[in-house]
């Protein structure tokens, strides 16, 4: 029997397993399949230096007598070999196999219904079913990666994110070994169930293999051939991470654009394939960008990469298909952050993946790609993950003020502010100065209000009070020079002065920066008990050693701190003693309220 292999069975194995129980038989080997796979080697491909092994090993049976080769038909042209995915090279082997009577032998569905359709003898070979070599045999239930090189101990990564341990394995691997494994890696990508190459350029394979994502690397790329292998060992659920639901329903609502961001290896695919999974069970519709495409998510969620090696192609696509969310998994490039972008500008819901060392950072990132002003239209939520627990979640959006630190009104603009989810602080502000963009961090409250701070806020309290007997008051700090006073707004213009002399005073005195405004009144005030004894007037507040209020008829007449007891005493012959001691005689209404100093 005569038999003419294509490429595809010479790739994978099947035909030097096939031929090797036919001894006496004669294979024809046609220069273009010859050419095909000498430009792939040169090409740095894998499936070029898979396919050159299996042919080592047709020779080795021609030597021993158990097979014939003959080689059949010209070298193609550069033009052919270039065009090989068109079928140039396919029908120059089909012809091969017409002109001698043969068997074309392949495992193309295409190849072979075409040359059934010409009339040409074809056998059709299926996958083989044993692998010799597996991947496998160097993974346990807690190996989450494997790096292979030549006459080198293979490493192991095992243990869950934040607790990850290398291990150096007990032999080593020689070139050969490693050649072997990656051949076979490339076979399997070609035959098994779920599993693809998924590209293949000069010096770097990417394939996928069921669970495992592969990268081949070789010279030019890399020094030497060597194999890196990951895979997650741990499946989660939107419930293992104590997600708050106001937090699930802003993630889930159609308005969402979220980055999950975090340093390799923190956790973020596993974070991201529970989100998806979650969101599909909503009855949303949800597909995901990926490439290499290596999430583990259910078979109702559609895994797409990209289209004619183009990001913005697929983004097209979708768009077509009518998704609800879309999962983009490791956006590197500038592309990638315009079209996660533009599907969301479309009004598809977003969660994207970045690399990031803190949560800020994933927001920078789009800082020079996109609009400034369109971010937190863009980008609502920011979730960092670090050592597979969620860190951090950041949220966005825009206000018109002065930036923190600045303190002349002329300079407020288009901010983006940067709040802590969880506490509802400020944490950055993003804005333009002059052409650049900063983002700045706000400091919190423990370090802004620093002991000068608290040194001008009590000097300003004291100040007050004597100029103007004004005791219901309180400041905060914004930051480092600027202040806030707090004060019912019957008493405003009382402490702004005539013309604003007061503060101005004040800002001029202190190198501060004074705002007033009017107080929220929400103390509970209560009816204390009253005594008058030997001229003094004794207040129990049933609250000892508390910051104490007392009004009368709505008034504040008396600010201070009650005893050991819970008491607080006025003399009679004082201006607020009589007042009380009056007020109390005439029946009107006293109460008190208790509080927190703010300059403590």
């Amino acid at each position: 029997m005569i038999y003419v292999p294509d490429t595809s069975v010479i790739v994978d194995g099947r035909f030097s397993g096939y031929i090797e129980e036919r001894k006496g038989s004669v294979v024809i080997l046609t220069e273009a399949m010859l050419a095909e796979v000498e430009h792939q080697i040169n090409e740095g491909r894998s499936l070029g230096f898979a396919a050159i092994e299996e042919l080592k090993k047709l020779r080795k049976m021609a030597d021993s007598g158990s097979i014939t080769i003959d080689f059949y038909g010209r070298r193609p042209t550069d033009f052919q070999i270039m065009g090989a995915k068109e079928g140039e090279i396919d029908d120059l082997i089909r012809s091969a196999a017409l002109e001698n009577d043969a068997y074309l032998v392949t495992g193309d569905q295409i190849q072979r219904d075409i040359s059934l359709i010409k009339g040409i003898k074809t056998l059709y070979l299926e996958h083989p079913k044993k692998i010799v070599r597996n991947l496998e045999e160097f993974f346990d239930e807690m190996t989450s990666s494997v790096h292979l090189k030549g006459d080198l101990f293979p490493l192991a990564k095992k243990g869950y994110p934040g607790q990850i341990e290398t291990i150096r394995l007990s032999y080593t691997l020689s070139e050969r070994d490693i050649e072997a494994i990656a051949s076979n890696l490339v076979k399997r990508a070609k035959m098994e169930q779920g599993s693809y190459l998924e590209s293949d350029l000069n010096g770097a394979t990417v394939v996928q293999l069921r669970d495992f994502r592969v990268v081949i690397t070789r010279p030019p790329f890399s020094d030497s051939v060597e194999i890196t292998a990951v895979r997650p060992i741990k499946k989660t659920t939107i419930e293992d991470y104590s997600l708050p639901e106001d937090l699930k329903d802003r993630i889930i609502s159609k308005s969402s654009g979220v980055l999950i961001a975090g340093s390799p290896g923190a956790g973020k695919s596993t974070l991201v394939q529970a989100l998806a999974e979650w969101i599909s069970s909503k009855g949303k519709v949800v597909k995901t960008m990926e490439n290499p495409r290596d999430l583990q998510v259910s078979n109702d969620i559609t895994q797409y990469t990209a289209l004619e090696g183009s990001m913005e192609k697929t983004g097209n696509i979708l768009l077509l298909v009518r998704t609800d969310y879309t999962i983009f998994d490791e956006m590197r490039i500038t592309s990638d952050f315009h079209v996660y972008e533009d599907l969301r500008l479309a009004g598809v819901g977003m969660i994207g993946v970045v690399h990031a060392t803190k949560a800020i950072d994933a927001l920078q990132r789009f800082i020079g790609r996109i609009e400034l002003g369109l971010i937190p239209q863009v980008i609502d939520t920011v979730i960092y993950v670090e050592n597979g627990n969620i860190g951090s979640v950041l949220v966005t959006e825009s206000k018109v003020k002065v930036p923190y630190g600045m303190n002349q009104e002329d300079l407020a603009r288009p901010v983006i502010l940067v709040k802590d989810y969880y506490t509802g602080e400020d944490r950055y502000e993003i804005y333009s100065f002059g052409e650049q963009i900063f983002a700045v961090p706000v400091e919190r409250k423990a370090n802004k209000d620093s002991t000068v701070n608290r040194f001008a806020r009590s000097k300003i309290l004291d100040e007050i009070r004597k100029e103007t007997g004004i005791y219901d008051i309180t400041i905060k700090s914004l930051d480092e020079n600027r202040l806030v006073i707090s004060s019912p707004e019957g008493f405003i213009a009382r402490i702004i002065g005539k013309g604003g002399s007061n503060i101005n005073d004040l800002e001029k005195h202190l190198g501060l920066k004074i705002d007033v405004e009017a107080a929220e009144m929400n103390e509970e005030r209560r009816i204390p008990k009253i005594d008058v004894k030997d001229r003094i007037v004794y207040i129990d507040t049933g609250s000892p050693g508390t910051d104490t209020r007392i009004y009368v008829d709505g008034v504040l007449i008396l600010q201070a701190k009650s005893s050991s007891k819970g008491i607080i005493r006025a003399r009679t012959s004082t201006e607020t003693g009589s007042a009380l001691y009056g007020a109390l005689k005439k029946g009107r209404k006293i109460e008190f309220s208790l509080y927190r100093s703010e300059d403590e």
